[in-house]
């Protein structure tokens, strides 16, 4: 029974393997029938395949989140040194260490947990009751009620009418006039025509339309005319069908099944870089040391609790706290005040770092309904005649079809057409629209004509220009003039007239052709402006959609998006993972896209160097979704798929995608300038460690100094996470390369180790005192590292925010004051009460005026440096 849903058809967007099943066969292999289902059987198929809910993925728990981040890679690094310093016995480095952790990870389970908890109340079931065809027993006639969704089993018949959501995957068993919504499925924004003989064509146009915009993406079990499958709904018309798959084993289900584990992210991949150079330099420091010392200085043990200390000097125990906050405070802005919720923390540094965004046509770019944008007579003129017998049909099958509300084309021509033009007609009666024969007429009377009626058609041009009168040549130069407006991404009317005695039947031959009545999909209102500023901030926008290229194209142009390429989903089979890759960067629209395409796509983006966002709402959506770097969905998206999102969005709206990519800049700058600072602070002080303690008779710094500075110097740091970047660092995207970090912290490392051996000749020659030259050594050296990190920190984050020229606001930020606190820490800590226990002493005066000379020849240099930098990263960009 399980498998009565996936036997219909192949896989998902591909042809069945095997002839399609007739009625017969269906209901034999659901053991069902027309009537409908006993409460009996339908008992027992609950309790044998489970209750129909559509998949959702359950809520981590507080624990499980606490766990995860316990495996980042930063807290790896800082739980191996702990580690080691509790395999030395250094408890007080150990007892550090693993507070800094159970913060770290507190922060982020804790800001992913509230993520969490706000998307719970965003999750909706595709459907909540549905229409029920059931027996109390054998001999009892079949009645219909209404039933939770959850409650149906296969073989149920279900009745299904306009506006339902199809709760299930289902065979049509009678049809009239049905239409049905496939985009959470295929992305197609048009209705797909549905019918429950075998044999009628699918795909066929909608409303009339003829070309463009209606074409469906792909082919296979989905544009079968006699199957419906559970998340798409119903646009107009009534049928009654069968229910074939329930539950897991839906398309919606397979669809999720398909996506599999999302890749690592470009946060996630930059991390993983950096955490491993640090690894290496903690892992390779001890033994170095320990060799050194033993063969220079003949030291054995005894300087391995120094030798933990470098290691944990050099490896920054704020790390996991620092990109925790800075992506927590990002997430609690946007979802306070845009009402963006991030699901996932490190994806807010993915969407800084974005430069290609993703995205569908249908509700992102346009709304889900058209506009009239000319009306045209034979001849290609403007005609308002035209919109006037046009409307006039729209409004009079609406009201004499007992339809119960207009589809989007009619209410497109409604709403442009003058109401007072309607009531000058008197309705007779309507053929309303089928598709089969792609058009609706109706006939009404016109004032002063009395006997006399007038039959209006309107659909499809090519429909309507088979029935009007018309030599070969004038009917082929009308399709051509249809052709070109469908071309160019319009939707396309025809519209035609005859007049009729009055009581004679209706017949829809010998027409008048009267003109065409182009529409457009309507722009959204706020698309322009967000994509200008997407632009502004060095972001590509690429449409992948399941509709027509000119209708893609069209709201390309309309929008002010430059349209480089289009690629159809047939020219994109055809082309190797290699040639897309080269290709994928120089289109603009991907049209007729199937979810395969969009993935491909997708990665061939990914495999050319960008970092891809990509924005979806329907299941068809998902598996690209979850391959790009940031997956982004509305909050109305369907479940699986706002579920799997890593940022959800109030609204299908891409101004606040821009609020995204601002926070995520922010926040990124601020982590990329703690990283480059620190590192390359601490490695220098490193060097210098290193290089003074196979020099000097005695070790350059006590352990216990080392941490404190340590613990002084990445306290200071915090700042960083509550820094205001200039704005000229938003601009562009923000991507953590590991390889260029290491070039930065080596060159700036190695000018922090040159100033550090300047103050260590200072200390060997200018301050020498009986018996006192260790501690004063020990005094002046931790001074002196920390003045010089409170340097590099005021002058690099200015480098990092953008110079002079990007800081206009003068007023003293987080880091300066932090910098201000480390440098008072660092000259009023060795005179205190806490300096003698840590093994510290007053310096003489004398010190401070050498020291401040040292710093300023320091200052100058790290300006230099900082301008050659910026002069290269302006020039490589």
């Amino acid at each position: 029974m399980r498998g009565a849903g996936t036997e219909l058809a192949g896989e998902s967007g591909r042809p069945a393997p095997a002839p399609t099943p007739t009625l017969l066969e269906v209901f034999r292999r659901l053991d069902a029938g027309p009537r409908g289902l006993t409460e009996g059987e339908v008992e027992e198929r609950l309790a044998r395949v489970g209750e129909n809910r559509v998949p959702d993925a359950r809520d981590p728990s507080w624990a499980r989140l606490f766990a995860r981040s316990a495996r980042d890679p930063f807290t790896a690094v800082l739980l191996c040194l702990g580690l080691v310093s509790a395999a030395v016995f250094a408890w007080g480095t150990a007892s550090v260490i693993l507070l800094l952790v159970v913060v770290s990870c507190v922060l982020r389970a804790s800001g992913e947990h509230r993520a969490d908890r706000s998307t719970a109340g965003l999750r909706r079931l595709v459907a909540t009751t549905v229409t029920v065809q059931r027996r109390a027993d054998e001999d009892t006639a079949p009645a219909t009620r209404e039933i939770p969704v959850e409650e149906l089993v296969p073989g149920d018949v279900v009745r299904l009418g306009p506006g339902d959501l199809v709760p299930a995957d289902v065979r049509l068993l009678r049809s009239a006039g049905l239409t049905v919504h496939q985009a959470a499925l295929t992305g197609e924004s048009a209705p797909v025509p549905k019918s429950a003989g075998e044999n009628d064509p699918a795909g066929t146009d909608t409303a009339g339309t003829d070309t463009a915009g209606t074409d469906t993406a792909g082919t296979g079990v989905f544009q079968q005319p006699h199957l419906c499958f559970q998340g798409t709904s119903v646009a107009a018309g009534s049928a009654t069908a069968v229910v074939t798959a329930t539950g897991a084993d839906t398309r919606f289900a397979a669809a999720y099944r398909r996506t599999g584990k999302p890749p690592a992210t470009t946060f996630e991949r930059s991390v993983q870089g950096v955490s491993w150079i640090l690894i290496r330099f903690a892992l390779l420091t001890p033994p170095l040391v320990l060799m050194a010392n033993a063969a220079l200085r003949g030291r054995g043990l005894e300087t391995l609790p120094f030798a933990v200390a470098v290691a944990v000097g050099l490896t920054p125990e704020m790390l996991p706290v620092l990109v925790t906050t800075c992506l927590a405070r990002g997430a609690a802005r946007l979802a306070r005040a845009h009402d963006v919720i991030v699901r996932r923390l490190p994806a807010l540094h993915d969407i800084g770092a974005m430069d290609v965004l993703c995205v569908d046509k249908t509700g992102t770019l346009t709304q889900d309904r058209p506009v009239v944008d000319r009306a045209l007579d034979a001849e290609g003129h403007d005609d308002p005649e035209v919109l006037r017998w046009a409307a006039a049909a729209a409004w009079w099958s609406l009201q004499l079809a007992d339809l119960p509300a207009p589809d989007a084309l009619d209410e497109a021509l409604l709403t442009a057409d003058d109401e007072d033009t309607l009531t000058s007609y008197d309705g007779v009666t309507a053929l309303p629209f089928d598709p089969a024969r792609r058009l609706a007429t109706v006939v009404v009377r016109t004032p002063g004509r009395l006997g006399t009626h007038t039959l209006i058609t309107k659909g499809a041009a090519e429909a309507v220009l088979e029935r009007c009168a018309l030599s070969d040549e004038e009917r082929a130069r009308l399709r051509a003039l249809a052709a070109a407006r469908a071309a160019d991404g319009l939707r396309v009317l025809a519209v035609a007239t005859a007049e009729r005695p009055a009581g004679v039947r209706p017949h829809e031959g010998g027409l008048t052709f009267r003109g065409l009545v182009t529409l457009r999909d309507e722009l959204a209102p706020t698309a322009a402006e967000a994509l200008a500023g997407l632009a502004a901030r060095g972001v590509t926008v690429k449409v992948l959609t399941g509709d027509h290229p000119g209708t893609a194209a069209r709201a390309c142009r309309d929008l002010g998006i430059p349209v480089d390429g289009v690629l159809t989903a047939d020219r994109l089979d055809t082309l190797t993972d290699a040639e897309l890759t080269g290709l994928a960067g120089r289109t603009t629209v991907f049209a007729r896209c199937t979810p395969d395409h969009k993935t491909r796509i997708t990665r061939a983006l990914q495999t050319g160097g960008h970092t891809v966002g990509f924005l979806g709402d329907g299941v068809n959506d998902l598996p690209a979704l979850r391959t790009a770097d940031v997956g982004l969905a509305p909050r109305d998206a369907a479940g699986v798929t706002r579920d799997n999102a890593d940022l959800v969005l109030a609204g299908k709206d891409l101004t606040a995608i821009g609020h995204a990519i601002a926070a995520g800049r922010h926040a990124g700058g601020n982590i990329a300038s703690y990283l480059r600072i620190t590192l390359s602070s601490n490695l220098g002080n490193v060097i210098a460690m290193l290089s003074a303690g196979l020099l000097l008779p005695f070790l350059p710094m006590l352990p216990a100094q080392v941490l404190v500075q340590n613990l002084c110097f990445d306290a200071a740091q915090l700042a960083f996470a509550y820094d205001r970047p200039a704005p000229s660092a938003l601009r562009r995207p923000t991507v953590l390369d590991p390889r260029a970090l290491l070039r930065f912290i080596v060159g700036f490392g190695a000018l922090n180790a040159v100033a550090d051996l300047a103050t260590f000749g200072v200390l060997a020659f200018a301050l020498r005192g009986p018996g006192d030259d260790e501690a004063l050594f020990h005094s002046g050296w931790f001074t002196e590292n920390l003045l010089t990190q409170a340097v590099v920190m005021v002058l690099l984050s200015l480098g990092v925010r953008g110079g002079a020229r990007g800081t206009r606001d003068r007023r003293p930020g987080p880091v300066t004051w932090s910098a201000a606190a480390l440098a008072a820490t660092g000259l009023f800590l060795p005179m205190s009460p806490l300096g003698t226990p840590l093994g510290l002493s007053p310096l003489p005066g004398v010190y401070y005026g050498l020291l401040a000379a040292v710093l300023a020849l320091y200052a100058v240099g790290l300006m230099a440096a900082r301008a050659r930098h910026e002069h290269r990263s302006r020039t490589a960009g």
